[in-house]
């Protein structure tokens, strides 16, 4: 995320006509795969990342941070880790903990080394073959999360200097990866500070997804001030779907030091055209971006302006994230091998599963179950769980009346409105209509004193 040194002229791709000539891995999917270009699950179903990135080797504690990021609509989370080189090395059983916080809170973990950032222009950051040593020794907590789990190699692993080794050297990551049997997923950042004003991953993306034996490796990108301008927003993803080669767009902000991305055109292209984003980030920023911060001190009831738009906005968080189909029907469980540990002064808040319903829902009808996910000194997380009846439904109304002054200041998935305690949630447009049986949920952020206590909930169908 340096100033620009100069400016690089249009150049054409190179070496991606080879992909076409590369067909999909023998084996069945264990878990997340590529092909045409696309993301799949474990389920063989399109998965598109809605998320944000999570400063967690720098803030540890914030182990709520996981639930939280999950209530407000997010698919995928990014976790910044360390491997030791420039900051202090998160743990195997760390890792594994992370997993399981990720899996509880039913989101995808990409896991990323961030001490490769800026590598040859920055003097304490470290090169990919260290960050792939790294992956190489925790390698037992990774092993059997490949339906839950993307191993992004080296955050933006050169500055722009010795930008030119990038293709040897993330083919060369890749390949050691393969040969020490880890089969998921792999996200690789592109140079210049992971935005590639050099076209460097642009032009030699072809070249490394055929480095990976297993042909599954998605590219990302990050955008700030670089692409300041919707054409070259456009002209840059849009490259990677005709080539079709898959590409992220990993990070980006509103605003930065070294320009003004266009964040609109960002996220409008990206959910035009099927493409995963992660926006930086959720909180602790410093260094003169703080105006990056997602939320005020980690608090998701006091989201910043940035974080009301990403989430809340147009083709925002809120409105198009679908959830992972690996946890459709069922709770995950932690991850092997080692087992989690938790800090002794913040426990991971785990959103509950929603309670059965005590009697069927009657043909024609819906059902609704209230329930609060999270609650800290004066605010709540909650979710309403919306099934319908025996016959399908077109749109529902649930409503409730608090009795303990209670109330809601921000809500996703639901259009909610009020009239003193009594409260009115309607669907949305892409949730309104339900399969016999089928659910949908909504949540919200809320305020309270004294007592919190959970109100009845009526649904009606449209």
């Amino acid at each position: 995320m340096k100033k620009l040194l100069s400016v690089a002229g249009a150049a054409l791709l190179t070496a991606l006509a080879a992909v076409f000539a590369l067909g999909q891995p023998a084996q069945a999917a264990t878990g997340f795969s590529v092909s045409n270009g696309r993301l799949y699950d474990a389920n063989g179903v399109e998965f598109v990342m809605r998320g944000v990135n999570h400063a967690h080797t720098w803030y540890p504690q914030q182990t709520s941070s996981f639930a939280n990021i999950k209530a407000l609509g997010a698919n995928t989370v990014r976790v910044v880790l360390s491997s030791g080189d420039r900051w202090t090395k998160n743990s195997a059983a760390d890792v594994a903990n992370v997993i399981s916080l990720c899996k509880t809170n039913r989101m995808i973990c990409v896991l990323e080394v961030h001490d490769t950032t800026g590598y040859g222009e920055d003097g304490a950051a470290t090169t990919l073959a260290k960050a792939t040593d790294y992956w190489l020794s925790i390698a037992d907590v990774l092993k059997g999360q490949e339906r839950y789990v993307i191993v992004n190699i080296g955050n933006e692993p050169f500055g722009n200097q010795g930008y030119s080794a990038w293709t040897t050297d993330t083919s060369n990551a890749i390949k050691r990866l393969r040969a020490a049997g880890l089969t998921h997923t792999i996200m690789v950042d592109a140079p210049n500070w992971g935005q590639d004003w050099t076209f460097t991953m642009r032009d030699n993306a072809g070249t490394v997804f055929a480095a990976d034996p297993q042909r599954n490796t998605v590219f990302s990108i990050h955008m700030y001030g670089v692409f300041d301008t919707a054409a070259e927003i456009s002209d840059y993803l849009g490259r990677f779907r005709t080539a079709g080669l898959p590409i992220v767009v990993g990070e980006f902000g509103f605003n930065h030091s070294d320009g003004n991305p266009d964040e609109d055109a960002i996220m409008a292209y990206a959910q035009a055209n099927g493409i995963g984003y992660l926006g930086w980030s959720w909180s602790g920023n410093g260094g003169g971006v703080e105006y990056l911060d997602m939320t005020t001190s980690f608090n998701p009831a006091q989201l910043t302006s940035w974080g009301q738009r990403i989430f809340n906005g147009a083709n925002g968080i809120a409105a198009t994230s679908r959830e992972a189909s690996v946890y459709a029907g069922s709770t995950p469980t932690a991850s092997p091998t080692v087992s989690p540990t938790v800090s002794p002064t913040i426990s991971p808040t785990v959103s509950p599963t929603p309670p059965p319903p005590t009697t069927p829902p009657p043909s024609g009808g819906c059902t609704a179950t209230y329930t609060v996910g999270n609650s800290w000194q004066g605010g709540f997380q909650g979710e309403v769980k919306v099934t319908a009846g025996a016959a399908a439904i077109t749109g529902w109304t649930v409503r409730w009346t608090y009795a303990n002054g209670q109330s809601v200041t921000q809500a996703w998935n639901a259009s909610v409105s009020n009239s003193g305690s009594a409260y009115t949630a309607r669907n949305v447009d892409y949730n309104g209509r339900l399969g016999a049986g089928a659910s949908t949920s909504f949540g919200f952020i809320g305020t309270w004193q004294g007592t919190n206590s959970t109100p009845a909930v009526t649904c009606t169908p449209a």
